[in-house]
């Protein structure tokens, strides 16, 4: 008789993040992209976030 193993991974999250979001960018806007990143310690995914949540607070 096997023994039954428990998954291996990362556990899930209860707010995992399961959509994926493709933009078209220039290279300035990349490259300016890049380095408010490294400037502020931060990846890319992280700015670009933080920025659609700005844009969509102040909306509101």
């Amino acid at each position: 008789m096997k023994a039954v193993m428990a998954k291996m991974g990362r556990p899930k999250l209860p707010n995992t993040k399961k959509k994926v979001v493709s933009i078209r960018i220039s290279d300035q806007l990349y490259a300016q992209l890049l380095a408010y990143a490294e400037k502020h310690n931060m990846t890319t995914t992280d700015v670009v976030l933080r920025g659609v949540e700005t844009f969509i607070s102040r909306q509101e």
